[in-house]
C-alpha cells in the first residue's frame, strides 16, 4: 500500500487490510510454507534483497536519518545480512523435533518437542533502524515457517518505499504483505486477528501493542526502549570508556534504543571522564560537529523540538559542550534538523531529561560516591533495555550484573550486545518481553508443541478406576 492510498477512508482500508490477511492466511493453510527448504528461500531472498539493494536502502536511510553511510552498512545492511546467514545455515537443525526423555511413570514410550509454524505473523518496525528491524524479525518469522504481514515505519518514508518497491521479488509474494502508511494503519491491522506480534518501539505504544494482542490473546515479542545507564567505576579505564561511550551516545546522533542514555561515575572520576567524551566527540565530528558529515541529524521536527525542550528546561551551567541546534545545511533531507552531542552534568533527578528516555545526543552525567549507589540508582528506577558498566575488576562488574535487571548488558563498551546473532536480544519489564536473534528469534516465532507417544502392547489397568488398595500402595510408590 503507498502512502497515498493510505490517505483512503477507514473503510476501504479495512477492507484492504482483511483481503490481504485472507491472502496471506490462505497460503499458510496450504502448507507452501512448512517446509525447510521455503524457509531457507525466503532467508535467502531477504539476503539478496539487503546485497542487491545496499546503495537504494543506505541513500534512502541518508535521506530520512542524515545517516552517513558506514552507519547505514554497519547497523542496517551487514548486520542484517550476517544475522540472515546464521540463521539459515542452522534453521534445518532447529525445525526438527527434540527427543525428551520420560520418567518411569510414563514408560514405555517416547516424548518430543515439535517446533511448528504459529502462523500468521505482524512485524511492526520503527524509523530508527528501518532497515535491520525489518529483516531480522522477518528472517526469525520466515525460519520458523509463518506468513508474515510488515509495517514499517512511515516517519523513515524513504527506506519504507525502497522496502515495500524491492523486498516482495526476493521471496514468496503469497507470504508476504507490506502496509505502508501512518498511525491509521497500524490501528487497522492491530484490530485484526494475529497468531504473533512482533513491535519495536516506544514504551507507550507498545501497552497499546500489548492491549491490542490481549484481545485475542496474541503472543508477543516487544522491542522498547527506556533509560539504559552506564556505570562508571573508580577503577576503570576512563580513556577507553570515554571514547567508546561518546561512540555510543552518538551513532545515529542517539536515536538508538540501546544508547547510553545517562552515565553514573564515581565522583573522584567524573571530571576526567567528562573530559575524555568531550575530547572523542571533538575527534570524532571535529570543533563543528554540525558540518561533519559523519553526525547524523534528528528525524523530524517533532523529535527535535522535544530534545531542545529538554535542554531548555536546565540551568545554563549544568549544560556543556555545545547544546546548539538548528538546521544542518547540506542533508540529504528535507530539514537537515540538528543537535550537537551535548553533555549535562548532575541534571535534577526529577527533570524531564531523567525521567524520559532521551533518544539523541545528550548524555547526563551525574555523580555518585561509589558503585553500591550507583546500582541503588538503577533499581530504584524501571528495568532498563541495557546496561553498561566499565571496570578493570571482574568482581566490581559481576556485582553489577547479579544485583541489576536488565534486558541485555555489555561489560566495557556500548550497543555490540546486539551483534552476535547467538545472543537473544530483548528487554525486561518495562523495556519489553520475549527474544530474538539467531534460534532465540526461531523459537520466538515457533509453538513448541510437546508430544507424548505410547506403545498399544502391554496395556495395563493400573492407574483406572476402581482404585484398591495395592493400586494405591503400589502407585504411591512409584509416583
Amino acid at each position: 500500500m503507498t502512502q497515498a492510498e493510505a490517505s483512503v477512508s477507514k473503510t476501504e482500508l479495512e477492507t484492504h487490510i482483511e483481503t490481504e490477511l485472507a491472502r496471506l492466511s490462505n497460503t499458510f493453510a496450504a502448507g507452501v510454507t512448512r517446509s525447510v527448504a521455503w524457509r531457507k528461500g525466503q532467508i535467502n531472498g531477504l539476503i539478496r534483497f539487503a546485497k542487491d539493494n545496499t546503495d537504494a536502502l543506505i541513500d534512502a536511510m541518508a535521506s530520512d536519518l542524515g545517516r552517513p553511510p558506514i552507519e547505514g552498512w554497519t547497523a542496517d545492511i551487514s548486520s542484517s545480512i550476517a544475522g540472515a546467514e546464521y540463521v539459515a545455515s542452522r534453521v534445518g537443525k532447529w525445525a526438527k523435533p527434540r527427543r525428551r526423555r520420560l520418567p518411569v511413570v510414563t514408560q514405555p514410550g517416547s516424548a518430543k518437542v515439535i517446533p511448528e509454524p504459529l502462523g500468521l505473523s505482524l512485524v511492526i518496525a520503527p524509523w530508527n533502524y528501518p532497515v535491520n528491524l525489518v529483516l531480522e524479525p522477518l528472517v526469525a518469522s520466515f525460519a520458523a515457517g509463518n506468513v508474515v504481514a510488515v509495517k514499517p515505519s512511515e516517519v523513515s518514508s524513504a527506506t519504507s518505499a525502497v522496502i515495500a518497491k524491492h523486498l516482495p521479488k526476493y521471496v514468496d509474494e503469497r507470504a508476504l504483505a507490506i502496509f505502508e502508511g501512518d498511525a491509521d494503519v497500524s490501528t487497522a491491522l492491530l484490530a485484526q486477528r494475529f497468531d504473533h506480534i512482533f513491535f519495536t518501539g516506544s514504551t507507550n505504544v507498545g501497552r497499546i501493542v500489548m492491549r491490542a494482542a490481549a484481545e485475542h490473546l496474541t503472543p508477543v515479542v516487544l522491542e522498547l526502549g527506556g533509560k539504559s545507564p552506564v556505570i562508571v567505576t573508580k577503577d576503570a579505564d576512563i580513556s577507553v570508556a570515554a571514547n567508546r561511550i561518546a561512540w555510543g551516545k552518538t551513532f545515529n546522533a542517539g536515536q538508538t534504543c540501546i544508547a547510553p542514555d545517562y552515565v553514573l561515575v564515581d565522583e573522584s572520576r567524573r571530571d576526567e571522564l567528562v573530559d575524555g567524551i568531550t575530547t572523542a566527540w571533538q575527534t570524532f565530528y571535529g570543533d563543528r560537529p554540525a558540518e561533519s558529515p559523519d553526525f547524523g541529524r534528528i528525524i523530524n521536527e517533532r523529535h527535535h523540538r522535544r530534545l531542545t525542550g529538554l535542554l531548555d528546561e536546565l540551568d545554563d551551567d549544568t549544560v556543556i559542550h555545545s547544546g546548539d541546534a538548528g538546521t544542518r545545511s547540506g542533508d540529504a533531507g528535507a530539514d537537515g534538523l540538528y543537535l550537537s552531542p551535548t553533555i549535562v552534568i548532575d541534571p535534577p533527578r526529577d527533570s524531564s531529561l531523567m525521567t524520559n528516555e532521551i533518544f539523541g545526543p545528550i548524555l547526563p552525567i551525574i555523580s555518585v560516591h561509589d558503585v553500591t549507589e550507583s546500582i541503588q540508582f538503577v533499581n530504584e528506577r524501571p528495568k532498563p533495555l541495557a546496561l553498561y558498566v566499565f571496570s578493570e575488576s571482574s568482581k566490581t562488574v559481576d556485582q553489577v550484573l547479579s544485583q541489576t535487571s536488565s534486558g541485555g548488558a555489555c561489560v566495557n563498551h556500548t550497543l555490540l550486545h546486539f551483534v552476535p546473532p547467538d545472543l537473544p536480544f530483548g528487554g525486561v519489564g518495562a523495556s519489553g518481553m520475549g527474544r530474538y536473534h539467531g534460534k532465540a528469534g526461531f523459537d520466538a516465532f515457533s509453538n513448541m508443541k510437546g508430544v507424548l507417544s505410547k506403545p498399544t502392547v502391554g496395556e495395563h489397568n493400573l492407574v483406572y478406576p476402581p482404585y484398591n488398595d495395592a493400586k494405591q500402595k503400589l502407585l504411591r510408590k512409584i509416583l
